[in-house]
């Protein structure tokens, strides 16, 4: 199955935050299986989407959290 647009991002979004795709689906959608169903063929309602690209665009890795405080 050719990989989606969304799910390209996310790739970059995981590989740039060496985030674990189960704690990213936990994180953003509650669902830690949101990954490999997508991989699977899952559909994403855009809702879902933009909950998803949000977490993606205000995500800040803890460290960074303590560094900035």
């Amino acid at each position: 199955m050719p990989e989606t647009p969304f799910l390209a991002d996310v790739d970059r979004f995981l590989a740039a935050s060496r985030m674990a795709e189960s704690a990213f689906g936990r994180a953003a959608v509650n669902d830690w299986k949101f990954i490999s169903q997508l991989r699977a063929g899952r559909r994403v309602w855009p809702e879902t989407e933009a909950k998803v690209r949000k977490f993606m665009a205000s995500y800040r890795p803890a460290n960074q959290e303590r560094e900035a405080a």
